[in-house]
């Protein structure tokens, strides 16, 4: 390839919706209200856990954290987003995307390690209810939450440091709303195929085992719950794991079917809706869930509401 069109120093042009010039307004204003509500909605879950004694369990210790997370990783990509569509610019640096990119792919493998040990969390208080305390306590805690933060940590620096040394073509128009693996990946002129097997060796080891370690836990929950004598007792053990699970078929299914693809077999329109979907969506339906299905959580936001 001609050493013309390589870059030196790198600006890419987020493309976002500007093939959508006429709705930039209106997606602008959706997209601010979903923010604010992942602010408020996620910021009450992260209160009330703090605040109301009856919720200083390791359950809502672990709810309260993946609230900040969801608050985290919502603010990687929505503030970027609202001010391109408001600026109608998506330039953005090298720099600038690398930090983003870094940041999503951190927060994303937490995400995966943090719903697999809130999956754990749910096996020892029904398969082992009377040492739940024992196990669960609360160094125990700290430490699974501290861990999921920290363990893709140097592996994400890794693949962003591989990723960004790989010369880029001019114009570099990434055909995203923010700076995604793939998208990136597409307006480089080097080799792409260690980073995409790199890519690839991430999603099994920070996105596929803990989906694995979370299904073996509710294997044995489901088993566990099926011997209990009565409907009631029943009921009430699928209803602590029921909003979980929601949670889980949201991010894991969207987010696999997303980093799971390849260069070649990449759909613009596919990645836009998925990546939206668990990078927006998830994180705005996630304190719904948990809110509509938890009769506790509700008890202590009246509490809340009438101080």
């Amino acid at each position: 390839m001609d050493r013309g069109n390589l870059t030196v120093e790198v600006d890419f042009h987020l493309l976002g919706f500007s093939d959508l010039p006429n709705l930039q307004e209106f997606l602008f204003g959706i997209f601010l209200v979903m923010y604010l509500s992942i602010l408020i909605g996620n910021g009450l879950i992260i209160l009330i856990t703090k605040a109301d004694p009856s919720l200083q369990t390791p359950m809502y210790f672990f709810l309260g954290n993946f609230s900040f997370l969801e608050i985290c990783y919502a603010t990687v990509t929505l503030p970027r987003m609202l001010i391109d569509l408001w600026t109608h610019n998506g330039n953005i640096s090298l720099l600038a995307c690398a930090s983003q990119l870094c940041f999503f792919l951190i927060f994303g493998i937490t995400e995966c390690f943090l719903l697999a040990v809130m999956a754990y969390d749910r096996y020892v208080a029904i398969c082992k209810p009377l040492y739940y305390l024992v196990i669960m306590r609360h160094q125990v805690c700290i430490g699974l939450v501290v861990g999921s933060w920290i363990t893709g940590i140097p592996v994400v620096i890794g693949l962003i440091y591989q990723i960004f040394s790989m010369p880029f073509c001019v114009p570099t128009k990434i055909n995203q709303v923010f700076c995604d693996v793939y998208p990136v990946l597409q307006v480089s002129c080097g080799d792409t195929s260690m980073s995409e097997l790199s890519v690839y060796a991430d999603v099994v080891l920070f996105a596929i085992i803990p989906f694995i370690l979370i299904l073996n836990s509710y294997i044995r929950i489901i088993t566990t719950i099926l011997k209990f004598p009565s409907k009631v007792g029943r009921s009430k053990a699928f209803s602590t794991c029921s909003s979980h699970l929601a949670v889980v078929s949201l991010f894991f299914i969207t987010a696999i079917m997303t980093h799971l693809q390849t260069k070649s077999s990449h759909s613009i329109v596919t990645e836009r809706v998925l990546s939206i979907f668990y990078t927006t969506v998830t994180p705005l339906v996630n304190p719904m869930i948990y809110s509509l299905r938890n009769k506790d959580v509700i008890l202590a936001l009246r509490k809340l509401l009438i101080k």
